[in-house]
C-alpha cells in the first residue's frame, strides 16, 4: 500500500470525523462548531507579518479565509495523519491500534492551545475566553475525537485495501 496515499486517506477522514462530531455536538449540545474562516483570516494576514491579534473577529476580513481556512484544517489533518505514522511507522497501518493513534490525537491539542488560540487573541489554552476551562475540555474532547478518527481511518483504509 502507498504510504503517501495512507496518509492522506487518513487525515482527511479523521478531520471529517472530527467535523462530524463538531456537527453533532453543535446539534444536540448547542455548542458552537469552530469558524475556520477565522482561521483562513488568520494565516492569511501572516503574509502582511501578522501573526498575533487581539481578536481575529475584529481583523479586517480577507478575501478566500473560509476557503484557505478550511484548506488549512483538513491539511492539518493530514500533517497529523503523517505524524502519527512517521512516529509509530508504517506496521500500524497493517495493524491499526487505538492508543496510539488517541494518543497522537490528543497531543495534537498542542497547536491550538499553544500557537492558534494565542495567535488568534484567545490566550494560552484559551485562557482570554468567557469560560475557559470549558474551552479546554471541549477541546481536549474534540481532539480525543480526531485521534479516534485516525484509528477508524487507518482501520477501514486496512479494511478495504489489505484484507
Amino acid at each position: 500500500m502507498n504510504t503517501l496515499f495512507s496518509v492522506f486517506f487518513i487525515g482527511i477522514g479523521a478531520t471529517l470525523i472530527m467535523d462530524l462530531w463538531s456537527i453533532l455536538r453543535k446539534q444536540f449540545l448547542r455548542i458552537p462548531s469552530a469558524d475556520y474562516g477565522l482561521v483562513g483570516r488568520w494565516i492569511a494576514h501572516m503574509r502582511y507579518g501578522r501573526f498575533y491579534h487581539h481578536s481575529i473577529m475584529a481583523a479586517a476580513p480577507v478575501r478566500g479565509e473560509q476557503v484557505l481556512g478550511w484548506g488549512v484544517h483538513y491539511l492539518t489533518g493530514i500533517a497529523f495523519a503523517a505524524l502519527m505514522i512517521f512516529l509509530n511507522g508504517e506496521s500500524w497501518l497493517e495493524n491499526p491500534t487505538l492508543l496510539p493513534a488517541l494518543a497522537i490525537g490528543i497531543a495534537t491539542v498542542i497547536a491550538p492551545f499553544f500557537l492558534m488560540q494565542p495567535g488568534m487573541g484567545a490566550g494560552v489554552a484559551a485562557s482570554r475566553t468567557s469560560n475557559p476551562r470549558q474551552a479546554r475540555i471541549h477541546s481536549l474532547i474534540t481532539h480525543a475525537v480526531f485521534g479516534f478518527g485516525l484509528y477508524l481511518s487507518g482501520w477501514l483504509l486496512k479494511l478495504l485495501y489489505l484484507d
